[in-house]
């Protein structure tokens, strides 16, 4: 199946979709620029994009957005959108799609956790997933925690985004924060107000919210549906209570959430295989999931230049490695 792709000068056509990591409230967070339009025969696939200057003004990349926007698919007899990965349709070879008209040296694309739309998709890392239709887990040391807290005091409260307060956001900031400064986290990571006020704007958004004893913010997590998934997307706990383990109330509670609605729930993986952060979600999990991104040259011959001096070291773009 042969297509041709265009970089749309919006990203308003992908943030007509409902799902939260292609909705508008997300992009706008994120900051999308374009949508990339991907059109064969049969199906059309839509994307947000995050287009950048090449530094050196030797043109543009791009890349989506965080975590699992992936691609909307509309058939050539369809009117609505579909979930990113339907199985309706065969995956579309990057290589036979012509980007000339991207204007791109390359673009990076981030997948939901269905099946990838683009074939040849490269497995990027296995996220933790919680799957009610499954026997659930839950070791017996975190069940005793959970509960220790319980009856010490603690409380969780899962609020829909639209319906908190500032007091919540200005919580969660808080303990977000001090988990980002306690991991050693890049500034990228360090989103700010503005933008978690905007995602929660979102109707797939919520906030779990574990108080410790007296009412302060002990742990909090960032909840969203997208693509047949509740997903744990950002959360923290503070220092102060980080023996009692707040956090694993706040998943034990998303955990029934996603029971209640149906869904998985995805825990993310850790920052490196079998580190402690997969560790401790893998108490809650019950399967394990691929996830995939693609990494396409739009331009070859001007990839290969920017390249030409560098060591990518699995990088990509390699003329955006470290030098």
């Amino acid at each position: 199946m042969s297509g041709r792709a265009e970089l749309l000068a919006d990203r308003g056509e992908a943030a007509a979709d409902e799902e939260f990591f292609r909705s508008r409230p997300f992009l706008d967070a994120e900051g999308a620029t374009h949508t990339l339009r991907i059109e064969t025969d049969e199906a059309e696939l839509l994307a947000p994009l995050i287009v950048h200057e090449i530094p050196g003004g030797e043109g543009r990349d791009a890349s989506s957005p965080y975590a699992y926007p992936g691609l909307a698919l509309r058939a050539a007899s369809e009117i609505d959108h579909t979930l990113a990965g339907s199985k309706s349709a065969a995956p579309i070879d990057p290589g036979n799609v012509d980007w000339s008209g991207t204007d791109l040296v390359s673009v990076f694309i981030r997948h939901a956790l269905t099946e990838p739309l683009l074939a040849g998709a490269a497995e990027r890392n296995l996220v933790q997933i919680a799957d009610p239709e499954l026997p659930r887990k839950s070791r017996a040391s975190d069940r005793n925690q959970v509960n220790r807290n319980r009856r010490a005091g603690y409380e969780v409260r899962l609020v829909p985004g639209a319906e908190t307060t500032p007091a919540d956001r200005a919580g969660f900031l808080a303990v977000y924060e001090q988990t980002m400064r306690r991991a050693g986290a890049g500034e990228r990571y360090f989103f700010g107000s503005v933008y978690f006020d905007r995602i929660l704007e979102s109707t797939r958004a919520w906030l779990a919210l574990a108080h410790a004893p007296g009412g302060r913010v002990a742990a909090a997590s960032i909840a969203v549906r997208s693509d047949g998934y509740l997903h744990y997307y950002l959360s923290g706990s503070t220092d102060a209570q980080l023996r009692d383990s707040p956090m694993k109330n706040v998943v034990s509670a998303l955990v029934d959430f996603a029971a209640e609605q149906g869904l998985p729930l995805n825990l993310g993986g850790g920052i490196a295989r079998a580190d402690r952060l997969e560790e401790f979600k893998r108490g809650f999990a019950n399967r394990e999931q691929a996830w995939c991104s693609s990494e396409i040259v739009c331009d070859p011959a001007t990839y290969a230049r920017l390249s030409a001096d560098r060591e990518p070291g699995g990088y990509f773009p390699a003329y955006r490695a470290p030098s």
